[in-house]
């Protein structure tokens, strides 16, 4: 396997690339990074008529897919959708092409389709996962956690990881919704003498991540300033239990990878495809609503990452 070349072929969103390369380095495979760029016309086309002319389909400023072509190609993303055709076309078929999410066409047109489960495509050549791959490990995590030694250890027990989204296409995190979730931080770490681990994304923004500031300030532990290494997986390995927000599918997919009870925070707004997401979540044990209050649980940690890889391989094998 190792011996395999790869691309990881997306439109460069970071939970999106972090969805291909873990796959591939779950195949211990180190990826070469395509971040494609597309022009008009096929920039305003759908998925539907992006199989003709795709080698046209390239902006100046995206990255190029020339040859040698890998054995391995790993893409994800609508704008993927026509490079992945066209490595398909100039490969004339070499190229094993593996597309994660609905790519908006039949399925037929790749090797193997992946789509959480909360998606509807179903086909020969499509898995279906709980939710989105990801590149958290516990090899990675226990590697964290010794960067991070000396940062965190001596806070006090237990700790809680926070992870805050914002807002997105379908939520909004609105300055009530995080004046609350403060609050609620703050009252849970009090009663239970627990230190928070706090970390807020771009989507956040600077008034909702300023309320977190000041409703947790004196509290034990630490909110992320965005200086040095993100402390993102130092907190997921530190920590005895996970609250993030409902926004993500990628990070609450992570939080799930460690085994640790994972409180879900509800934002504003939401959607059909999301809400059964969190439902098939909460049905399975893995998390539960957050509303202040601190149990333990356990459940078979979610590790959909290491059984695509494993799937992949076997295709591989047999080719």
């Amino acid at each position: 396997m190792c011996a395999l070349s790869c691309w990881v072929v997306t439109d460069g969103k970071v939970g999106m690339e972090n969805q291909c390369v873990g796959l591939a380095q779950a195949l211990g495979l180190t990826p070469a990074v395509k971040r494609v760029r597309l022009r008009t016309p096929w920039k305003q086309l759908s998925p539907f008529l992006l199989r003709i002319g795709n080698r046209w389909s390239l902006a100046a400023d995206s990255d190029r897919l020339d040859a040698p072509l890998p054995d391995l190609m790993i893409a994800t993303g609508r704008h993927s959708v026509s490079s992945s055709l066209e490595v398909g076309r100039m490969s004339g078929g070499r190229t094993f092409r593996v597309q994660i999410q609905d790519p908006g066409i039949d399925p037929r047109h790749f090797d193997l389709v992946v789509v959480p489960q909360h998606d509807r495509l179903r086909g020969p050549n499509v898995v279906v996962t709980t939710g989105a791959l990801h590149k958290v490990t516990a090899e990675n995590l226990q590697a964290a956690a010794g960067r991070f030694a000396d940062r965190l250890d001596h806070l006090p027990r237990p700790r809680l990881a926070v992870l805050v989204g914002g807002n997105s296409g379908v939520h909004r995190l609105t300055p009530e919704i995080t004046e609350r979730l403060a609050d609620q931080l703050a009252a849970t770490a009090r009663a239970h003498d627990a230190a928070l681990l706090v970390t807020a994304s771009r989507r956040t923004g600077a008034d909702n991540e300023a309320v977190l500031r000041r409703r947790l300030a004196g509290l034990p532990g630490e909110i992320w300033d965005g200086r040095g290494e993100n402390p993102y997986l130092g907190y997921l390995a530190a920590a005895d239990a996970v609250v993030v927000t409902a926004d993500s599918v990628n990070m609450v997919c992570e939080a799930c990878s460690t085994g640790k009870p994972v409180y879900i925070v509800e934002l504003e707004g939401g959607s059909d495809k999301f809400r059964r997401f969190h439902r098939g979540l909460q049905a399975s044990g893995m998390t539960r609503s957050f509303d202040g209050s601190l149990d333990r649980w356990t459940y078979q940690p979610l590790d959909d990452t290491r059984r695509v890889a494993e799937i992949l391989r076997r295709k591989l094998g047999e080719r």
